[in-house]
């Protein structure tokens, strides 16, 4: 598959998702196999109106691509002015969030709130086609919930209003996270339109991105699954070729990678204290690690990059054999 000037084959994509994706994580999966990374999303009008914080969101690096700032909004101006906004910062392709599931955000006919007034969601597009030199791509759900799966005529209405490429979360947006992702309308929408198809959702595994290829689409993307475990990417190209599973990461590779993160981090993030920010990372790295309750309980009490350091690595003096 193509996108902006790069020619992918089974490309797998790093998902966008709030608060996780920032630059410090991308450029860890991009280290780790990640084809295309994409921004947290950030909304058009924090960005018309210039907010600091908005800006450092989109900010990227040419290591990381091919790489794509996700925006989101409801008023089509915005968006077209936001996407001259985000081109400026030069990054290969601009993606459209239209999936977001969270109240607030649906509320106000932002993220997969567009679901439910498809003219809007297609002024949106065209809008955000208008304000850009970029390739425009957009990622959606299902439908509202599971009485108005719409995805068919969205799919057909986003490639006749410009974009190149297409994300499916294949879930609706009534099932947020639960439930399962019904994979099953990937083969269908891939015969309806000409552009790329990238499927999402419930992708935990290397055995879950190759079953996913299988049903036609041209990439796959991975959120969840990514954070629990950096290392699937590689993990998942390596199953692709050879059928045959990796190792696991040693406990000296998840010591060293936490820190690297953390590091890389502390050097991007803006926010007061990014240690405190990191936290959430932290289960990801010492999932399945031995006698790791003690260890996870003090770096949730730990504040500064120096202690966590010290901390991990008499953890890992100990534990090592």
């Amino acid at each position: 598959m193509k996108i902006a000037r790069y020619e992918l084959d089974k490309p797998l994509v790093l998902a966008p998702m709030e608060d996780v994706t920032d630059l410090a994580f991308r450029l860890v999966c991009k280290d780790l196999g990640a084809d295309i990374t994409i921004t947290e999303f950030t909304a058009a009008e924090a960005l018309i109106r210039g907010i600091k914080k908005a800006l450092h969101k989109i900010e990227i690096r040419d290591e990381e691509r091919p790489v794509g700032i996700q925006l989101f909004g409801s008023r089509p101006e915005a968006m077209k002015e936001a996407a001259a906004i985000a081109t400026s910062f030069d990054p290969d392709f601009i993606d459209i969030n239209c999936g977001c599931w969270v109240k607030n955000h649906v509320a106000r006919l932002e993220g997969a709130g567009l679901l439910k007034d498809l003219k809007l969601f297609e002024s949106i597009v065209k809008a955000t086609v208008s304000g850009t030199n970029l390739p425009v791509t957009v990622k959606t759900r299902l439908g509202w919930d599971e009485k108005s799966i719409v995805i068919m005529d969205v799919a057909k209405m986003i490639e006749a209003a410009g974009a190149k490429m297409l994300t499916l979360h294949c879930r609706t947006r009534s099932q947020a996270h639960r439930g399962f992702a019904d994979w099953e309308w990937l083969s269908k929408i891939k015969k309806s339109i000409s552009i790329p198809l990238i499927g999402n959702g419930d992708v935990i595994t290397p055995q879950d991105v190759k079953a996913m290829f299988e049903t036609g689409c041209d990439g796959v993307m991975i959120g969840r699954g990514a954070v629990a475990n950096p290392w699937i990417f590689k993990q998942a190209k390596h199953y692709m070729t050879t059928n045959t599973l990796l190792p696991d990461p040693s406990l000296k590779d998840k010591i060293e990678l936490c820190l690297t993160h953390l590091k890389s981090s502390c050097a991007f993030k803006s926010c007061r204290n990014p240690v405190l920010a990191f936290r959430k990372h932290y289960v990801g790295y010492l999932k399945g690690l031995p006698n790791v309750s003690k260890l996870r309980s003090d770096l949730m009490t730990i504040e500064t990059l120096e202690a966590v350091e010290t901390r991990l690595r008499t953890f890992l003096k100990q534990e090592m054999p």
